[in-house]
């Protein structure tokens, strides 16, 4: 019998007796059988053929997500980032395939979740479609994330043809990333992963969307610049239009009241930044 890393992960997804963990942290965890796994993308995601989402849901909390306001009940919706499902029949889909591989097709991972959620750590999940996509396919890839566990997986990044790891930075100060982003790895590890991916010759961006509360605008474009990474994406965060759905609305907007952060402070950041990061675009990256 083959015991390479990916007929194990398809032995253990497949057992009907498995130990499953119902709990990460103070997130729950469910597993249910996708219909699909590969969906065509269309509106702001029209430029890639594909989405993909390992899964439904996401724990790191933040409270302006946009991706819970997709979800199918106004509990999944309150609750967001307190829940995760895992499409555990994710590898099986992928696998069919391969009688037609996906050649020279592009492909966003996530548009709805983070392919590297806590959870993946033990899963091996998102590992385990990268390890197919690199065996049966050729295909240039999106990785989207905010988690320094992407990192784990650079040297099948390096096998692909052609891709590119995103890494969400929206802010400079811890005391605003606990605000918003209370699960999520500091400011510092995100950027720590990203120069490492970036000095293993793999292609990055950084995110800076949405643009959150910035103490120093300069000194911040400065630690971006020291990851070695040179493409930037940044969308504006504006407090008066966004809805937050973990509980923190009362706590951001006195932060967003004592640091100023109104449209001229806002203005005025995106022109440093744009000073200092000549190959910044605002939207997509």
């Amino acid at each position: 019998m083959k015991s390479t890393q990916l007929e194990l992960f398809e032995l253990f997804v497949n057992r009907e007796d498995r130990e499953r963990r119902e709990k990460f942290g103070q997130a729950s965890v469910s597993y249910h059988q996708a219909s699909s796994i590969l969906t065509a993308s269309k509106g702001a995601m029209a430029d890639f053929d594909f989405t993909l989402n390992p899964y439904s849901g996401c724990t790191f909390a933040c409270s302006y997500c946009y991706a819970a306001f997709f979800t199918r009940t106004d509990e999944e919706q309150n609750n967001w980032g307190r829940w995760v499902r895992v499409k555990e029949n994710a590898l099986q889909l992928l696998m069919k395939f391969r009688k037609r591989p996906l050649y020279n097709k592009s492909i966003y991972m996530s548009s709805a979740t983070d392919p590297y959620q806590p959870i993946e750590r033990e899963l091996e999940l998102t590992r385990s479609l990268l390890q197919e996509f690199i065996k049966y396919h050729h295909i240039r890839l999106v990785v989207q994330t905010r988690s320094p566990l992407v990192v784990r997986d650079i040297e099948l990044f390096k096998q692909f043809p052609s891709i590119q790891v995103n890494m969400s930075v929206t802010t400079d100060t811890e005391e605003v990333r606990k605000v918003f982003e209370p699960v999520c790895s500091s400011i510092e590890m995100r950027l720590k992963a990203i120069k490492q991916v970036r000095e293993a010759g793999i292609n990055a961006c950084i995110s800076l969307s949405p643009l959150l509360p910035i103490r120093n605008a300069e000194q911040f474009a400065h630690k971006l610049l020291d990851t070695g990474v040179s493409k930037y994406y940044l969308n504006s965060f504006h407090m008066n239009n966004s809805k937050f759905v973990s509980g923190t609305r009362e706590g951001a907007i006195k932060l967003v009241n004592d640091l100023g952060w109104d449209d001229y402070k806002l203005n005025k950041t995106v022109v440093t930044l744009k000073n200092h990061l000549p190959e910044l675009r605002v939207g997509g990256c």
